[in-house]
């Protein structure tokens, strides 16, 4: 059965109202009080299994208590756990809800996403690097592995929880991220493809015009639309339902970073055409991943909300 293992400290003077708050839902389970033990924060501490269906509830209670600022919440993974008849009644009064995502672990998720290291914007230098190995000696294989390489991802994501949430500092901080990390491997990888096309290391078929890989990158079309859109969808539902094979073939299917690199390889041997398609190809599939992602995070509370109301309703009938 899933569910989730909340600690909590608490001030003496919030304790009653928290426990109220947790003995009255159906969904807490195994509840543990242990007045004035903790410290730093000082207070009471406590301890519960929250069913994840009744999570999202249970979370916005305690910090409609301001709990997480008078004291701390902290929620842990329950791996495994031998439910008894207390946590079956809470999961059938839950109903379809009971798989619902617990949204304060999502947006925790792709917050962690949106930090950006240095190492974040070395990932997409040597991203784009490979990316650009692939391009000149017509190598798919290589072109998959710049993309698994890539995490521009996560920062698109925290640009779209971003817009969902009207945040503009965590938008803006993404949307600069993104734009100076592009930049910085569009850069090194023109640098990298003038050292390749000063040294005549491009294969003989890239060098005389075959340019599969290359055309497949920088000629957008409707398809580049249609794989970006659905890409995004599938990312966002991956992230909620921690899914982690189906966010590694969102990173393989969309064509971020080895556009960046087809500009940059294209503008390094004179091909302007292509380096405009590959730029074109590069705005496309962010701004859809972006935009989809937003409408995706926003579709799913709505569609949450829904099913929560309609089985609380059942549940009283």
């Amino acid at each position: 059965m899933d569910m989730i293992h909340v600690r909590m400290v608490s001030p003496a003077r919030l304790t009653d109202a928290v426990v109220a708050l947790l003995t009255a839902d159906p969904s807490v389970l195994n509840l543990v009080v242990q007045p004035g033990i903790a410290r730093n924060p000082d207070g009471d501490a406590l301890a519960c299994d929250v069913l994840t269906g009744g999570a999202n509830g249970v979370l916005r209670g305690l910090r409609e208590l301001r709990l997480d600022q008078a004291g701390s919440i902290v929620v842990e993974p329950v791996d495994m756990a031998f439910s008894g008849r207390a946590a079956q009644a809470g999961a059938d009064r839950l109903g379809a809800l009971s798989r619902a995502p617990v949204w304060e672990e999502v947006e925790a998720r792709i917050r962690a996403e949106g930090t950006y290291a240095p190492s974040f914007y070395l990932y997409l230098v040597v991203a784009g690097l490979i990316g650009a190995v692939g391009i000149v000696t017509n190598s798919q294989i290589l072109i998959v592995a710049a993309m698994v390489v890539g995490p521009e991802y996560g920062a698109i994501v925290s640009v779209a929880l971003g817009i969902d949430q009207r945040s503009a500092p965590r938008v803006r901080k993404g949307l600069t991220a993104l734009t100076a990390g592009f930049a910085l491997a569009i850069a090194a990888t023109y640098l990298f493809a003038l050292l390749i096309r000063g040294f005549d290391l491009e294969s003989k078929a890239f060098d005389v015009g075959v340019r599969p890989v290359s055309h497949l990158i920088d000629t957008p079309d409707f398809f580049s639309f249609a794989v970006a859109t659905l890409a995004g969808i599938v990312g966002i539902v991956s992230l909620t339902e921690a899914r982690t094979s189906a966010l590694l073939g969102v990173f393989i299917s969309v064509t971020t970073i080895p556009a960046a690199a087809d500009f940059s390889v294209s503008a390094a041997f004179g091909s302007w055409t292509e380096a405009r398609g590959a730029f074109i190809q590069l705005l496309i599939n962010v701004t859809v991943l972006i935009v989809v992602g937003t409408l995706t995070l926003r579709g799913q509370r709505a569609i949450w909300r829904r099913v929560g109301r309609r089985g609380l309703r059942a549940a009283d009938g």
